[in-house]
């Protein structure tokens, strides 16, 4: 690299779910002062990520449902199989990779659970970060139930078969946990710039998340919402307009946000990403995890930490909703002790990492 030349770094971000490209968003902007970037991501993160920067679009292995819409072991393996088959014999789709990492030429590759850029990384001998949010249950010690964690090496196994044993890992959390290794980095939870930017008001409208709106907006939700005596801001089903006490918002950052740090609390799937802003905005949660171990985890915590209640994965009872609303001057002040922004850690733990990976003195 000659003199003045700033060290590339190429981004990858799985596409499923809008988490990975929210905390890309936040560490992008801090990375590009110093760095050459070049991010490769599919599905839901291009789509997010490609009005701020060069997107280039890869494959993407995603969940899928049976025929009430819930989460389905078998038809996910039969649709991502190709995709596995592509990466174990570095088919079509980790050539095309290969290919943008000869042209592009990083230092090191960063990716948020992406399988491609970590396997055609390893395949080319380039040094390789692994920066997530599940990454704290594989490379963490979390407290966890005996059970939970036979079911965390069940489903840790495909996180490990894409992560292919990374030089660095740096996980982020909105709970603690301890590095089991000296390469582990733990940080806090990573807030997008623009959530940094909005001062937090307390409305009189409830926001309503369901990633995966198909399995987790029921019709027994649906009534329990209707049901809540006030306003509902409800994204994820595939509505818009107002009915009734229910307004049905399409998704988009801003106004998402602005929704969230108005409100009066949260009733949502317990995806990482969404708490940590709640958080940081100090709204209670009702959460209502998918079938997925991180998603149990985060709603178990938040119960814990007494910032709001848990409900089981597709029910939200009229009861337990009645309840958590009418307890939710005590959990907003249980909140304020709870909130951190991991944003520093984590741009520091990368410039770290990419300093040692590449041999440069970090920026």
């Amino acid at each position: 690299m000659s003199a003045g030349e700033k060290t590339r770094i190429l981004y990858g971000v799985h596409g499923y779910g809008r988490g990975h490209a929210a905390r890309a968003q936040a560490v992008l902007g801090e990375l590009a002062e110093h760095y050459e970037l070049l991010v490769l991501a599919g599905d839901d993160a291009f789509d997010q990520l490609r009005g701020d920067w060069p997107v280039v679009r890869i494959p993407t292995l995603r969940y899928y449902a049976d025929r009430r819409g819930r989460r389905s072991a078998l038809r996910t393996i039969q649709h991502n199989l190709p995709g596995l088959i592509d990466l174990k014999l570095a088919g079509p789709g980790l050539q095309m990779v290969a290919g943008e990492m000869r042209r592009f030429r990083p230092a090191v590759v960063i990716s948020d659970s992406e399988g491609w850029c970590h396997r055609a990384a390893r395949r080319l001998g380039i040094p390789r970060i692994s920066f997530d949010h599940y990454g704290v249950l594989v490379h963490g010690r979390v407290d966890m139930p005996a059970f939970h964690r036979l079911v965390l090496w069940g489903e840790s196994l495909l996180y490990r078969f894409l992560t292919c044993r990374p030089d660095r890992v740096i996980a982020a959390a909105f709970f603690p946990a301890e590095a089991r290794r000296d390469n582990v980095r733990i940080v806090g939870p990573i807030l997008r710039a623009e959530a940094r930017r909005i001062e937090p008001t307390v409305g009189k409208h409830v926001l309503a998340y369901f990633s995966n709106a198909r399995a987790n907006f029921t019709p027994e939700t649906e009534r329990s919402l209707r049901s809540a005596g006030c306003p509902v801001k409800v994204y994820g089903p595939a509505r818009e307009g107002r009915d009734g006490n229910l307004e049905f918002r399409p998704i988009a950052n801003e106004p998402f946000l602005a929704d969230l740090a108005s409100s009066r609390a949260v009733v949502a799937t317990a995806g990482n990403q969404l708490i940590s802003e709640a958080i940081h905005f100090g709204k209670p949660v009702l959460a209502m995890p998918e079938d997925a171990l991180e998603q149990r985890l985060n709603a178990r915590t938040v119960a814990r930490w007494r910032i709001g209640m848990e409900s089981r994965p597709h029910r939200l009872p009229e009861g337990l909703l009645r309840e958590f609303l009418s307890r939710r001057d005590e959990f907003a002040a249980n909140i304020a002790a709870r909130r951190r922004d991991g944003l520093a850690e984590a741009v520091a733990a990368i410039r770290q990492a990419v300093g040692e990976l590449s041999g440069q003195s970090p920026p």
